[in-house]
């Protein structure tokens, strides 16, 4: 039992305090075990949500994986890109499920909306933007012999964001 809860609830203590004292400490008791909660229920999230990764860019979340495939969902912000990427053991196959996709594949540029999709052969370089106002999600398949970040080739021209 905390100190506060002793002073506020003793009975002597309350008849020598004003009553707009009594409900400032009300309020602030109140607010300071909404904010205690709140931080209880954010190191829960943190500490079970360990498959999301947050870029500045936006998210990555894997939803399944196995030997030779991994499922991820991707969220970028409006305005962001990932890096120009390609890989040299797996392809990927993106669809979109909110948003506008601006694809950039081998040099040809393409733009996708919802329930759209695109293929990204392997030895090809890519890089996905968020030409529009609300975030992009997609599902990226990947499929291939080897899924590891050490595959990830990233270009000169924006290498340095990722980090």
């Amino acid at each position: 039992m905390n100190l506060d809860y002793k002073i506020k609830n003793s009975p002597k203590a309350r008849s020598r305090l004003p009553s707009d004292i009594l409900s400032t400490t009300d309020i602030f008791t109140d607010t300071v075990s909404e904010i205690d909660s709140m931080v209880e229920t954010a190191d829960t999230i943190e500490k079970t949500d360990d498959r999301t990764q947050t870029r500045y860019w936006g998210q990555v979340t894997v939803i399944d994986a196995g030997d030779r495939y991994k499922i991820n969902r991707i969220e970028v912000k409006p305005g962001h890109h990932i890096s120009t990427q390609m890989h040299y053991h797996r392809s990927e196959h993106w669809v979109v499920v909110s948003g506008t996709a601006k694809v950039i594949c081998d040099d040809k540029e393409t733009i996708l909306m919802q329930k759209q999709s695109t293929y990204v052969p392997m030895n090809t370089a890519h890089r996905v933007e968020n030409p529009g106002v609300i975030p992009l999600v997609m599902i990226e398949i990947q499929n291939g012999e080897y899924l590891g970040d050490d595959d990830i080739i990233r270009f000169a021209q924006d290498a340095d964001e990722e980090d």
